[in-house]
């Protein structure tokens, strides 16, 4: 019988079998539909065992359908799952390359002998290559290809292009491919003649490399007592697999380790960590088509994971492992749970896989899981009993006390079952209905009063592993009818934790403070027990806008999901999409306490983010709104089982990220209850209950407090968090004079971070200060009002960004008008620095912008520019080094505060205020045009500096110099003044010598009353430039003898440079030459031991 000739649509369901003849129109042949039967399930072996004689048009039929049949098949061996990057699909991607082969018509001399199937590719080179032409071959059994073979000899995790298109082409033209039976059963149909002139024939065509292989066992046959003899028959390799083999789909083991272990060592890259979740996604893949290869491949992945070199390293140095790696991790030990939870794997291969995860588990390197989630929690009961504080701690020692690694859960699983007689029920009908008592015989509840199913006795995480396991298995009904029992269980579980809350309500209250109820948090588990039944939940209700592709992992485009509502059955009124909003937000708002370790703190905020990513995919109607609003509401009631509730654990996960979403999505419908829920969840409790409001951190602009609350790894971000929701709460409540007080007042009862206050203030103040509309004033307030609380809370802190701060503040002061700024400015002792004050709240509140923005008339600036100078004078006042000069800046253009300023800074001469603040403010004054003010504030300068002998470098130097010169101008009687006074201050020689010369080079200037005193310049023989004379004489004198004192051979040459500048000194004075013979003559009678420096004297010198 010749094979059918109809070929596989592209578009077909990976379940359609190609060319039947019911796709044609007619019925399908009975022969057909038994020798599909047969090729799926039975080896040709167990036919020919079963059957003396099988009918030659019967063999065909089985062998053309022992063919894999679905491309789906094809392209799960052939795709890795990851998107490739844009314009290399084909180079990276074997399925697309092997199709678009096929399509080119690269297949050729096709033929399947048995369970043989070959052929020839065609393969376009690089450009100016040659064509390449590839053999390929393939064997089959039962509907799975169990081996392949190449000639382009590709390395790789799965099927190669070639094999691909030859597979495809099998598939797609079965009708054109030469049939022959296994090549055991055309042989049996030759007599002796004919099988001699066979092999000859086939030795001669390949005579290279068969001959040896020929003649060896040619020799062994001819032996009678040899092995091959004592077997019956002979090997058929297209004969088809035993009935003792393993039936299951080619992998190639080696290069999965290979693969693994490579990208393991680049577990560094961003594309490693991709690509090992793309395996992982394999590997569910596989398990969905309830492949054995599934759980083969990921002991393979396992094994390599433990090898991993960087284990026994971060364990020796006692360092946690990557944030990437540690997610691989979890998501391996995910798996593991599914793989064990199986429902339909035989109790043999269970045990294999517990015994093999039960060794890894004993492995020193066998990471931990990080967290404190126990094992031994209470399962899911109708009611939440009370219990002593005593036992509680007691259970959690014990469960801290346990060795728990990342297979501790796929561990435990395997003590779970699927043979409860209630479970068997729920998962298999969506009737499910209470029977005349309510219970299955057992003391458990079976039913809620509603007669809806619920399912008690696991803990919420193990009983949505369960549903997990079921879709990652391919059971998608099945566990959508457990997540509907799961979430009758938890709303039951809810209605009864409500009723003890009302009853305790009060007490609670009054004490203010409570224990959590639960003891794991359920977002950011290693099940991820909300996530797993969201994502079942989505999946029933996803809205498919085209049919579905063939190849999902080789999407191009990823498209935004679209939901619809699908109805429950049993339960009118009820949808899939409605209950996953509600099991999320039930989850979202379970108040639980933040676990142990960064890895697991940072693994509940991205769970978080993850769950609300889902949730904004949803587009919200007006039944899933109503959904919102009832969960909304009972979050808010929840009690100590709410994140939202009234009172809350000190140490509970913060609802800040929930809220923001629940808040806008609420907003546009029920503005209150958006309100009341995100107020409520502004607290961050673990701050609450240790600083007071309006009481900062120890260091405030640090919002990491690691060091006073060292579990709490994640309080920076937690933080920003709660400042996000806000921000938009006050964004939301713009204009609305209510919901603005109550906001502010939350913020600022809550948030303790001024960093975060102040970016809270500056959204405000950009939220009321639109481009294309008038400014809020009210929004405007509560911006300036949280700067103001940031100003109090830093004044004492001083930090880089305290000017950005200032800057800020008064331009959002300037915003709202004059009113503003003066206040601020008035009142600037309990918000700036005496500095900030003076140099940026009064400065930039008197610019010119700063003046055209306000508006002001004559009478307004200057009232302005008075509290202005007031503040400045007030600075000057308290802190005189570092506001004198600000303020006199300030002052200018008023005289009364001038002289004011000017006052203050002789009084503060007299305190001790700096000389070189002094010269500072003498330069501006000689610069304002009052050198005589210049010339006293330069004399008390003077009277308090001091520059020894040695101090040629002093900072001081150019000031002296200057109000030297500045003396010199005024005249004669200004410089006699100082001249005591630099003798007095000054001991350095060379100061004193160039400050003498700059006198005698020039007259003195114009006295005080403007006549000019001295026409020629001043002698150095007379008053006042002879004592300086003397002085600079005498420091020569006193620092040569200094030097010489521990004068080492390499300075004489300064020292000779040091005696040159001393002589045109000494030769100043009329008996100059003496003086300095007399001084050269004492030096060499003192040093006469240094010879070599005085021979160097005499050689200069005389």
């Amino acid at each position: 019988m010749e094979p059918p000739a109809a070929k596989r649509s592209r578009g077909c369901p990976a379940g359609d079998e190609p060319g039947t003849g019911a796709r044609r129109g007619r019925p399908e042949p009975l022969l057909d539909l038994s020798a599909k039967r047969v090729a799926e399930s039975w080896a040709f072996e167990q036919v020919e065992e079963r059957f003396s004689r099988v009918p030659e048009p019967v063999q065909k039929r089985i062998v053309f359908w022992s063919f894999p049949r679905s491309e789906r098949e094809i392209c799960m061996y052939s795709s890795l799952g990851y998107q490739p990057p844009e314009g290399e699909q084909d180079t990276r991607v074997p399925f697309t390359r092997g199709l678009h082969l096929l399509q080119n018509g690269a297949v050729d001399r096709v033929l399947q002998v048995g369970f043989h199937l070959s052929g020839n590719i065609r393969e376009l080179g690089a450009p100016g290559e040659p064509e390449h032409l590839y053999h390929v071959s393939i064997s089959f059994d039962r509907c799975k290809i169990t081996s392949v073979s190449c000639g382009c000899d590709n390395r790789d995790l799965f099927y190669c292009a070639h094999v691909v298109a030859l597979s495809l082409y099998r598939i797609r033209h079965a009708h054109q491919v030469e049939l022959r039976l296994p090549i055991s059963e055309t042989l049996s149909q030759m007599n002796r003649d004919q099988l001699q002139k066979f092999v000859q024939y086939l030795i001669s065509a390949h005579h290279t490399e068969v001959l040896p292989t020929a003649q060896r066992l040619a020799d062994e046959i001819l032996l009678l007592g040899s092995e091959i003899n004592l077997v019956h028959g002979a090997p058929d390799p297209t004969a088809g697999a035993g009935t003792e083999d393993a039936n299951c789909w080619h992998l190639d083991e080696e290069q999965i380790q290979e693969q693994v272990k490579q990208l393991l060592s680049n577990g560094g890259h961003y594309g490693a960590s991709q690509q090992l979740r793309s395996m992982f996604s394999k590997v569910r893949e596989m398990l969905r088509a309830r492949d054995s290869n599934g759980a083969r491949m990921l002991i393979l992945m396992t094994e390599q994971f433990l090898q991993d070199p960087r284990l026994a390293l971060w364990r020796q140095q006692g360092a946690g492992m990557t944030d990437k790696c540690r997610q691989l991790w979890d998501e391996l030990g995910a798996l593991w749970v599914c793989v064990i939870l199986s429902p339909h794997c035989k109790p043999d291969e269970r045990a294999g896989w517990l015994q093999l995860l039960g060794t890894w588990d004993k492995l020193d390197v066998c990471p931990l899981e990080e967290g404190n989630y126990s094992f031994g929690i209470p399962a899911l009961q109708p009611t939440v009993a009370s219990r002593t504080g005593s036992e509680d701690e007691e259970e959690e020692v014990t469960a801290a006390s346990l060795r728990r690694t990342v297979f501790s859960r796929a561990l435990q699983a395997g003590e779970l079952h699927w043979n409860d007689s209630h479970l068997q029920r729920i998962l298999a009908s969506d009737s499910c209905g209470p029977s005349l008592t309510g219970n299955m015989g057992g003391d458990k509840p079976t039913f809620d009063p509603q007669g809806h199913p619920i399912w008690l006795g696991e803990p919420l995480p193990t009983a949505c592993a369960r549903v997990d396991t079921l879709r990652a298995h391919g059971y998608p009904h099945k566990a959508l009818r457990l997540a509907c029992a799961i979430i009758n269980t938890l709303r039951l579980q809810r209605r009864h934790q409500l009723e003890d809350y009302r009853q305790q309500k009060k007490e609670l209250l009054q004490k203010g403070t409570t224990c959590l109820t639960s003891t794991e948090g359920w977002v950011g588990h290693p099940l991820d027990p909300i996530g797993c039944l969201c994502r079942a939940l989505l999946e029933a209700c996803r809205l498919e806008e085209e049919p579905p592709s063939l190849y999902p992992d080789l999407a191009t485009e990823k498209r935004k999901l679209a939901y619809q509502h699908v109805p429950v059955p049993g339960s009118p009124g009820e949808s899939y999409l409605a209950l996953a909003l509600e099991v999320a937000l039930l989850g979202l708002g379970q108040q639980r306490a933040l676990p142990e370790g960064l890895y697991a703190q940072d693994k509940v905020v991205r769970n978080e983010e993850q769950l609300l990513a889902l949730l904004e995919e949803v587009e919200l109607d007006a039944r899933l709104v109503q959904v919102l609003r009832t969960q909304a509401a009972l979050l808010l009631e929840g009690g100590p089982f709410s994140g939202f509730g009234e009172v809350i654990f000190r140490e509970s996960v913060p609802m800040h990220t929930c809220a923001r979403y629940l808040f806008a999505a609420l907003l546009p419908h029920d503005p209150d209850l958006a309100f009341r829920l995100a107020l409520r969840a502004m607290r961050l409790p673990v701050l609450e209950t240790t600083f007071p409001a309006g009481e900062v951190h120890p260091n405030p602009l640090d919002s990491i407090m690691s060091n006073r609350f060292p579990r709490w790894f994640i309080l920076g971000h937690l933080e920003t968090r709660q400042c996000e929701l806000a921000s938009t709460m006050l964004t939301a409540a713009k204009g609305d004079t209510k919901w603005l007080h109550a906001v502010l007042g939350s913020v600022q009862q809550n948030i303790h971070s001024p960093a975060l206050l102040f970016k809270l203030a500056q959204d405000a103040c950009k939220t009321a200060t639109p481009a294309s509309a008038p400014p809020d004033t009210m929004l405007l307030g509560i911006a300036l009002e949280l700067g103001l609380q940031v100003m109090r809370m830093t004044l004492n802190t001083m930090t880089w960004r305290r000017r950005e701060m200032v800057r800020w503040l008064v331009s959002c002061a300037t915003e709202i008008g004059p009113p503003a700024l003066m206040s601020i400015m008035k009142n600037w002792h309990s918000l700036f620095t005496p500095v900030e004050a003076v140099t940026i709240v009064a400065v930039t509140g008197t610019t010119h912008a700063t003046l055209l923005r306000l508006q002001l008339d004559a009478v307004g600036r200057e009232e302005l520019w008075a509290c202005a100078r007031t503040l400045a004078l007030q600075c000057a006042m308290k802190d005189p080094q570092n506001c004198a000069l600000p303020a006199l800046t300030l002052c200018e253009k008023n005289h009364a505060a001038f002289e004011a300023a000017y006052q203050i800074v002789l009084d503060a001469a007299a305190g001790g205020l700096g000389h070189a603040h002094l010269f500072t403010v003498a330069r501006y004054m000689e610069h304002r045009g009052l050198p005589l003010r210049a010339y006293k504030l330069a004399t008390l300068a003077l009277a308090q500096l001091s520059i020894a002998f040695n101090q040629d470098s002093h900072p001081a130097v150019n000031d002296v110099l200057w109000a030297c010169s500045l003396s010199h101008s005024l005249g004669r009687h200004e410089l006699s003044a100082i001249v005591p006074l630099i003798i007095r201050s000054i001991h350095c020689a060379p100061m004193l010598s160039d400050i003498l010369r700059r006198w005698t080079l020039s007259a003195p200037g114009l006295g005080p009353l403007g006549a000019r005193r001295a026409t020629k310049p001043l002698g150095t023989d007379r008053a006042p430039l002879c004592q300086l004379l003397d002085a600079a004489v005498a420091a020569y004198i006193t620092t040569s003898h200094s030097r010489l004192t521990h004068i080492s051979p390499r300075h004489y040459g300064d020292f000779i440079e040091f005696l040159g500048k001393a002589r045109e000194t000494f030769l100043l004075a009329p008996d100059g030459h003496l003086q300095f013979a007399q001084f050269l003559e004492n030096l060499k009678q003192t040093y006469k031991g240094k010879k070599k420096l005085m021979l160097l004297v005499r050689e200069r010198f005389g």
